[in-house]
């Protein structure tokens, strides 16, 4: 009886040892796997791909009125009877994307005939787009595709192109002659790339009646001085939108303004509402009738 409690306690002992193992087995596959799991983790962050870089932003959001974009001084000179002296605007869906106006008109030169003259101006602006490039860059492509168009108008004779100084950060002029309605006109396309927006103006005329057919000279010289204003215009109206307005005055005269605006308005409070009256309704303009003897 007193030998049997030892060798309890030892069999218990012993019973206790593969439970010990056991959660000693199970903490090492945990530490084996958060080092498996980490390890995959970190190697994942590695190769990690760079991303790609950001496309330049755009210059310019806007484009300016078209019919507004030339002088009025500048589209008289060169359409002196336009029919519309403001232009007449082309359709477009988006006009901060796509605008375009035109003037056309015929000076009637009595016995010495007619000079016909048509001016036009175009802009397309192209914002800057991650998977198709920057703004400037699909312009420039648009403004290689114009001058490619204008080269190959149907019908054209004696095509010349070459660069035109001064116009944008990049432009070119291209000259030709057509010949429609039984008379001889003179063209000239100036093509220009200011940012990411691109102008394309055309200035053509014709002599009728007998009159003489306009010099090629002329109207590139037409032709090249609309295209700068237009240009310029698309410039001036970026400019606008980020010039903050001129303040009117001082915060302290603002203050004076206040109070002699509400020191008028107690006076006129104080003479009373008949003349008020009087000043509203209009006065009466009939006579009294004389008295009788």
């Amino acid at each position: 009886m007193h030998r049997s409690a030892p060798r309890l306690s030892r069999i218990l002992a012993c019973a206790a040892v593969p439970v010990m193992l056991v959660a000693v087995g199970c903490s090492s596959d945990s530490d084996s796997d958060s080092k498996k799991n980490a390890g995959s983790s970190s190697s994942g962050t590695a190769s990690t791909k760079p991303s790609e870089p950001t496309v330049e932003a755009a210059r310019f959001d806007d484009l300016p009125d078209p019919c507004a974009s030339i002088t009025k001084k500048t589209t008289k000179d060169l359409v002196p009877e336009a029919k519309k002296k403001n232009g007449t605007a082309g359709q477009s869906n988006d006009l901060a994307a796509r605008s375009s106006c035109s003037w056309n008109g015929l000076d009637d030169k009595g016995v010495d005939g007619s000079q016909y003259r048509w001016l036009d101006v175009g802009f397309t602006r192209f914002d800057s787009d991650q998977s198709l490039g920057s703004g400037a860059k699909r312009a420039t492509a648009e403004y290689t595709k114009q001058v490619t168009k204008a080269k190959a108008s149907e019908g054209a004779e004696k095509v010349a192109a070459e660069p035109a100084a001064g116009i944008g950060e990049e432009a070119t002029v291209v000259t030709y002659g057509l010949s429609k309605t039984d008379e001889d006109f003179v063209y000239a396309t100036v093509v220009a790339r200011t940012g990411n927006v691109v102008v394309t103006l055309t200035y053509n005329g014709a002599g009728y009646a007998g009159a003489k057919t306009p010099s090629s000279t002329s109207i590139v010289k037409g032709a090249q001085k609309a295209a700068k204003e237009a240009v310029a215009a698309v410039a001036d109206t970026a400019d606008a939108k980020v010039t903050p307005p001129a303040k009117s005055g001082s915060d302290d005269s603002k203050k004076d303004t206040a109070k002699d605006t509400a020191k008028g308005t107690a006076k006129g409070t104080a003479k009373g509402s008949d003349s008020d009256s009087d000043s509203d309704s209009p006065k009466s303009t009939t006579k009294p009738k004389a008295k009788s003897s």
